[in-house]
């Protein structure tokens, strides 16, 4: 076909097909970036942030219907549970980048996987179930991990944020200049929440709301004591900056009491750890230096009722010795 083309024409041709390509190329590159780039999925963080407030006006009302999954027809379904809101709260408070629907698909595909392996492997089925059912909840296990840390880390950073706006009252700056401040100069999770605070006051949401909507999105007791202490002295008055100066050194001192409760509970807690492992690794190592002896509670009836109704107590038993030396302050 190009035999009949002159140098020229071909030449065109070729150049022509050669810009063509690279602005395709551009355009779905730009296409991409709208969607998935930096500024696309910083917008899409704040969103997500917002939803998890409570703010039910008509305003928030369609910045705040985050999607539960990027399939239509699940997300209809999702909608419909009563909990998925909820559990979207908490995977927001868990900073992850997840969806409900992409959360339980990996608690599904995880039991089901576990499940096929164990019983594969020909063993009893009630092993292949415990091991499904551990397997599913791993990611659970993994959520419920992320979360604390966030808010152990959010907690930790209270007293400082609390400083931050004491001293930018006492040096004439507004309370909302004080809130953007932390969002500034804060390192991360808690500059994330506090410059949301602000974004929403920018915009129009009441310093209230956008407070409550705080202390929805982190629910520590600390921070909801902070946001009481700014409502309660916007209604009646007070001096701010005392309130919040006392509030930060309360919090450090209750910091410093938990940290002297942990280490007079230290023992307890290393008794908790050892009285549970111990009967698990008893059990294997008979089971590998003299397995005819272990044998009978595994392959007799009678053993392996034995061993469902030990293996019930010693949840139980953990989950008390878990409480126990579980200290609130």
């Amino acid at each position: 076909m190009f035999d009949n083309l002159g140098g020229d024409t071909l030449i065109t041709v070729t150049v022509l097909v050669f810009v063509t390509a690279l602005l395709m190329i551009e355009g779905l590159y730009l296409l991409w970036r709208s969607y998935k780039g930096p500024d696309a999925r910083k917008i899409e963080k704040r969103l997500q942030a917002m939803s998890a407030a409570v703010d039910r006006t008509p305003q928030a009302h369609l910045a705040k219907e985050r999607m539960l999954s990027d399939v239509p027809w699940m997300q209809r379904q999702l909608l419909a549970l009563p909990r998925a809101h909820r559990l979207d709260r908490f995977i927001l408070q868990a900073g992850l980048d997840w969806t409900v629907s992409s959360f339980l698909l990996a608690c599904g595909a995880l039991g089901v996987f576990a499940f096929c392996a164990v019983w594969l492997a020909h063993q009893p089925a009630m092993l292949a179930l415990l091991a499904g059912a551990v397997a599913a909840a791993l990611p659970v296990l993994y959520l419920q991990r992320q979360r604390s840390r966030r808010l152990d880390r959010l907690e930790k950073q209270l007293p400082d944020a609390l400083d931050l706006v004491t001293r930018a009252l006492r040096a004439g700056h507004s309370f909302a200049s004080g809130v953007q401040m932390i969002g500034e100069e804060m390192p991360e999770p808690i500059a994330s929440e506090f410059r949301l605070v602000a974004d929403e006051v920018n915009f129009g949401v009441s310093l209230q709301q956008a407070l409550t909507n705080l202390s929805e999105r982190v629910p520590l007791t600390d921070l909801r004591y902070f946001v009481v202490s700014v409502l309660i002295q916007r209604d009646s008055g007070g001096n701010l900056t005392e309130v919040l100066g006392n509030l930060s050194r309360l919090i450090r001192e209750r910091f410093k009491l938990l940290a002297r409760v942990r280490v007079l509970s230290s023992e307890g807690r290393l008794s908790a750890w050892i009285l549970g492992i111990m009967p698990f690794a008893l059990a294997a190592l008979m089971n590998i230096f003299n397995p005819e002896f272990m044998s009978p509670l595994w392959t007799d009836p009678i053993g392996q009722t034995v061993l469902q109704y030990m293996l019930v107590l010693m949840l139980v038993g953990i989950v008390i010795l878990r409480k126990i030396v579980k200290i609130h302050v």
